[in-house]
């Protein structure tokens, strides 16, 4: 199709080939994390071969959740991927939800990786970018010339992406298979090499946990090392390939993005300082490390390979990051540009370039962005955290929709991975949300805070929709209610009670600090040992109020938000009813002679098809008739002339079959449904049309063509099948009446 005309129908042009979709599936599931905080989140919490089971246990996770999304990409192409999906087929107030949390594990990622550029600069670059004025934010400096460095990375990138579609994903195919390659040379040659190192990969598993609880561990998060191979959903009105292609695709990402994970584990654990005498040592104390020790994959990198091996791994650190940020920017502009396609007061988002592109959608994201990196890399850490839980959210009801279409349908395998996802993903959000059904907490106390927040924001922004919702679309089931404020609720709860935990802890240490110190010294004075006690038991105290008044002030904010929103859609609802009930009238009705139209015969015939089948249905007949010579009345006349005749004909249809609904069929066609007196009566009825048609004929007027067919059971299995043969026995009265004007015409000329 050409470009321009799909501008102009508002349709994304195909232009994806598989390497492209390949590419922006890994590209956005790998970026700055899986090569710089595998350690903190995978190694120090399972040894490295239960981060290896973990991760297989978790792509095993991950191709259930990937069968149904490519069960999805079958069925339902188009932008929006799982949003719109979501939406189709549980409804609007489910793909609001799916929505929601998709925009918020997107922006997570994208942010993460924009304001990696200045760590990277840190770690290789040293302070080129630290000028201009700074501050500190939760712990972590901001300067004025890194935060410009991620404007400028996250500005070039929104300006390419809305440019070009080629360009983007050429340098993703690119970037993609160097990343890969580059890893798996680095790890091949620190493989070849281990064994003459003196290094060892000890500890398989970390000594004081459970074996099993490791392995789960790093399964539950899953979600977290994933997130983002299903954001080519989003792309796909735009694949230049059959869909029945996709799964192959789709499992290669799958399976590469396993690889890398383990890979980089495998090189990060693969050497050491010697001034550490295991590589559990190193990682642990790698906060304390700075340039290349500080990032075990690199240390490795540089060990077996030199400086051959840094250049490959800084390179390839950089494609990941470039990826991500193209990856992201691209999913959420098709995400925005689906929801704004469906909605007109949000209309822009929806509207095409000139290139074919969402250019405004991109516009807003990058716009949204420049703001991120002068909030700091911490608080930018906290937002990452959720993606484990937004992503599980998301996979859950993509798995949820599955099961409900594939149980509609009939399709068995994708019914049970279906169920099989959604109960898994039920499972990883229990394990993230219950305390301590898991040996170790999942996420930071101020990640839960906030999703905590951003939860309430979806309450806020969820009335928003409702109140711009002019086609009562939304508002009619609980879901987005009960969920987002059950998922305030929990998470605000888990936040007190990580944030009193660990407070509390760090007070113990700090009392068995100050004994520790005093008793050595030999001054233990019991007044100021008790007022330092006390002093703790205060700050605890307070921690623990502060905490409670914050979930209660959330609470209450989203009851009142409730409350607004219940309201809005009350009002909504009773609005909508009252103009149903008259455009439901207006929807069944002919404008132009007041009787039922074609819509209200579709439903007549829905009713009677269901007797039909039923077997219960009582003896009727239809009559199709059709006014001759309507054409020649608007030529010769005018259309006007024709309507009166029309409004003429369907007078006398509906005086004669008074007893019987009468149709308005199309231009000049009318369906009469014969039933009780008027069917009883049928021919008689016939023949006065028939004598009112050749009275017309005779004063060369307009006359009216009917046919009728009786319904007979053994003969018609629908009213359609009855209809048929009216309308052919129409069709010879209206030759009939041709031929008889016809005659008439010629004597009048003899």
């Amino acid at each position: 199709m050409d470009s321009n005309l799909n501008v102009k129908n508002n349709r994304l042009s195909p232009y994806f080939s598989r390497a492209g979709v390949w590419a922006f599936s890994i590209g956005t599931s790998i970026g700055w994390g899986s090569f710089v905080v595998t350690c903190n989140t995978y190694l120090f919490q399972a040894g490295i071969l239960g981060t290896v089971l973990g991760l297989a246990l978790g792509m095993a996770v991950i191709l259930i959740i990937n069968h149904n999304l490519c069960y999805m990409l079958e069925r339902a192409p188009g932008a929006g991927g799982i949003y719109a999906w979501g939406d189709q087929v549980r409804g609007h107030d489910v793909g609001f939800l799916i929505a929601w949390f998709l925009l918020l594990t997107y922006l997570a990622i994208l942010w993460a990786n924009i304001t990696s550029l200045p760590l990277f600069a840190q770690r290789f670059f040293g302070t080129m970018f630290q000028f201009g004025f700074s501050y500190v934010v939760f712990g972590y400096r901001v300067y004025l010339g890194e935060a410009l460095l991620s404007i400028a990375a996250v500005c070039l990138v929104g300006l390419l992406c809305a440019r070009s579609k080629r360009i983007p994903q050429f340098i993703m195919i690119v970037l993609a298979f160097f990343f890969v390659g580059g890893l798996i040379v680095t790890t091949a040659a620190a493989c070849i090499r281990h064994g003459a190192s003196g290094f060892s990969y000890e500890p398989g598993y970390l000594p004081d946990r459970s074996t099993l609880g490791q392995i789960v561990r790093i399964a539950v998060i899953s979600p977290w090392a994933f997130i983002g191979f299903e954001n080519v959903a989003h792309f796909s009105e735009e694949y230049a390939f059959p869909l029945k292609k996709i799964r192959g695709v789709m499992l290669a990402s799958v399976v590469m993005t396993t690889l890398v994970y383990v890979l980089m584990s495998i090189l990060s654990v693969s050497a050491y300082p010697a001034e550490y005498d295991s590589w559990f040592a190193y990682i642990r104390d790698m906060d304390n490390l700075e340039g290349i020790k500080a990032i075990p994959a690199f240390y490795a990198a540089e060990h077996y390979m030199g400086p051959a091996g840094i250049t490959i791994m800084i390179l390839s650190l950089l494609a990941v990051i470039v990826t991500s940020i193209i990856g992201n920017l691209t999913a959420i502009s098709r995400l925005l540009f689906s929801f704004g396609r469906e909605h007109e007061w949000v209309g822009r988002l929806g509207k095409l370039n000139k290139y074919g592109i969402p250019g405004y959608a991109i516009l807003v994201t990058v716009l949204v962005s420049c703001v991120i990196p002068f909030l700091g890399r911490t608080a930018i850490g906290w937002i990452v955290d959720v993606t484990t839980l937004g992503a599980a959210i998301i996979y859950g009801l993509l798995s949820d929709s599955v099961w409900v279409h594939a149980s509609q349908h009939g399709d068995r395998t994708a019914k049970w991975t279906g169920a099989a996802g959604a109960a898994l993903m039920i499972g990883v959000i229990v394990l993230l949300l219950a305390p301590k059904l898991i040996a170790y907490e999942a996420m930071e106390p101020e990640s839960y805070l906030l999703f905590a927040a951003w939860s309430l924001l979806g309450l806020i922004a969820f009335r928003a929709v409702l109140v711009r919702d002019t086609e009562a679309r939304y508002g009619h089931s609980v879901i987005v209610w009960v969920v987002l404020l059950l998922l305030m609720l929990l998470t605000s709860m888990m936040w007190t009670s990580r944030d009193t935990q660990l407070i509390t802890e760090d007070s113990i240490q700090s009392i068995q600090d100050y004994y520790t110190e005093r008793v050595e010294q030999g001054s233990v004075q019991e007044d100021e040992a008790e007022a330092f006690v006390s002093e703790q038991e205060d700050r605890i105290e307070s921690a623990n109020i502060r905490t409670t008044m914050t979930s209660f002030v959330m609470f209450i904010v989203a009851v009142v938000i409730l409350g607004n929103n219940y309201n809005a859609a009350n009002s909504k609802a009773k609005e909508w009813q009252e103009k149903f009930g008259t455009a439901r009238e207006t929807g069944l009705t002919d404008a132009l002679t007041g009787i039922k139209n074609k819509r209200a015969f579709s439903q007549w015939e829905e009713r009677i098809d269901e007797q039909i089948n039923n077997g219960d249905c009582p003896p009727f007949a239809v009559v199709v008739c059709d006014i001759n010579n309507l054409k020649t009345i608007n030529d010769m006349q005018g259309h006007v002339a024709g309507d009166e005749c029309i409004r003429r004909a369907c007078a006398v249809i509906c005086k004669i079959f008074s007893h019987s609904p009468v149709f308005r069929y199309g231009g000049d066609e009318f369906v009469v449904i014969l039933r009780g007196e008027d069917f009883e009566n049928r021919r008689k009825l016939l023949s006065l049309v028939d004598e009112q048609a050749q009275t017309n004929l005779s004063r060369d007027g307009d006359a009216i063509a009917a046919g009728m067919a009786e319904y007979d059971p053994g003969e018609h299995s629908s009213l359609l099948r009855v209809f048929e043969q009216a309308d052919r026995r129409m069709y010879e009265r209206k030759k009939q009446l041709k031929q008889q004007q016809a005659a008439l015409a010629a004597q009048a000329g003899t």
